[in-house]
C-alpha cells in the first residue's frame, strides 16, 4: 500500500505554482518596461538603467511567494517602507505603479484565483508605500 504517512505531504509554494523564477521575471520585466516610459515613476529610479531596480524587485517578490531566498541573502531584510523614503511615493505615484503592474500581471494570464491572490498582495503593497500627501 502507498501511502502517505503524517508529516510527509509537501504544499506547493505559490511560487512553484505559478511558474517559479520564469514568471516572476517576465511580470517584473513587462512592469519595468511600463515604468521606463512613464516620467513620474521614471524619475524615481535614480539609476541611469532600470536593470538592477528589476532584478532586485525580481528577488523580493519571488523570496515573497515562496521562493529562493536570494534577496535577504544579498540585501538583508527587504525594509520596503524605509528603503521608499527617500522617495515622494504619493497616490498619484501609487495609481501609475499599479496601472503599470495591472499590465504585468495580465500578461501572465494565471488562473483566477492565482491573479487574484498576486493582485491583493500588490495592492497592499502599493498602498502601504505611499508615504506622501496628494
Amino acid at each position: 500500500m502507498n501511502e502517505i504517512r503524517r508529516g510527509e505531504l509537501q504544499q506547493q509554494t505559490f511560487y512553484e505554482l505559478v511558474g517559479g523564477e520564469e514568471t516572476f521575471r517576465r511580470l517584473v520585466h513587462r512592469f519595468y518596461q511600463g515604468v521606463a516610459e512613464d516620467p513620474e515613476l521614471r524619475a524615481m529610479y535614480p539609476e541611469e538603467d532600470l536593470g538592477p531596480a528589476e532584478e532586485r524587485l525580481t528577488l523580493f517578490l519571488m523570496q515573497y511567494w515562496g521562493g529562493p531566498r536570494t534577496y535577504s541573502d544579498n540585501r538583508g531584510h527587504p525594509r520596503l517602507r524605509m528603503r521608499h523614503m527617500p522617495f515622494a511615493v504619493d497616490r498619484a505615484a501609487h495609481d501609475a505603479w499599479l496601472r503599470h503592474m495591472r499590465v504585468a500581471v495580465d500578461s501572465l494570464e494565471l488562473p483566477a484565483e492565482q491573479e487574484r491572490q498576486l493582485w491583493d498582495y500588490l495592492v497592499y503593497a502599493a498602498a502601504s508605500m505611499v508615504n506622501t500627501p496628494g
